[in-house]
């Protein structure tokens, strides 16, 4: 009877505790700012070019370009009920805001056959695909070369359901914490766009589109500050 009604007491102190931890939706937690507000694409803009082609651009050549690019991405990215959805057609979704080392938390869902990524610096990325076709699973650092590129294992969640990653990039090292579990330990996330140069030292973070309907919410960011 007692080890019964101890029992008891630690399910009910473990539901209490799991209900004050439990952060509403898109409310960031202590020492976070919220990338997406729940509401609308406040502090988002769409993609123009890579790094390579979009750092050399004329300042009046690259505001034009821009334009362009935030009114097809407000065409294709929208918020329904407090979730950012993409309908598959278009181009990435950036930050309005260059990053350098960051911790980030994002939560993320696809549907069959769903391809998608999280680009840091502006550079692919930390990988999201069905892994019914992808056994390896979804959190790798798909686009390198040199250095590792699969998850140390496979943490994906039936499809349809919701994924969380905790991403931290310091330097050119990428950790990625996946429904939990640590899944890429300090990895040289390689340059994709000139393989010759180490990543960039600054630049967007971007949800990657790949002609799939996605969602994502609770987009959160801490700037690292650098010694």
């Amino acid at each position: 009877m007692r080890i019964s009604l101890a029992l008891v007491l630690i399910g009910i102190l473990t539901a209490i505790v799991d209900v004050s931890v439990r952060a509403e939706d898109n409310v960031p937690p202590p020492g976070f700012t919220a990338l997406f507000n729940g509401k609308d694409l406040t502090g988002w803009k769409g993609l123009v070019a890579n790094p390579k082609v979009r750092h050399p651009m004329a300042a009046e050549k690259l505001a034009e370009a821009q334009a362009k690019a935030d009114e097809s991405m407000r065409a294709h990215w929208s918020v329904d009920d407090g979730v950012l959805v993409f309908d598959g057609k278009g181009q990435n979704l950036c930050t309005a805001k260059d990053y350098g080392d960051f911790e980030m938390y994002v939560d993320w869902k696809i549907g069959p056959k769903g391809d998608s990524g999280i680009y840091l610096r502006g550079s692919p990325q930390v990988q999201i695909w069905d892994f019914t076709t992808h056994p390896e699973g979804s959190g790798g650092l798909y686009n390198n070369q040199k250095n590792p590129r699969n998850p140390s294992k496979c943490m994906d969640r039936p499809i349809g359901q919701w994924n969380s990653y905790r991403i931290r990039m310091i330097g050119e090292k990428v950790s990625v914490w996946f429904n939990g579990e640590l899944v890429v330990d300090e990895v040289v996330l390689e340059n994709y766009w000139e393989r010759d140069k180490p990543i960039y030292a600054t630049e967007q973070i971007e949800l990657q589109s790949h002609g799939d309907t996605l969602w994502f919410k609770n987009i959160y960011i801490r700037e690292i500050p650098r010694p």
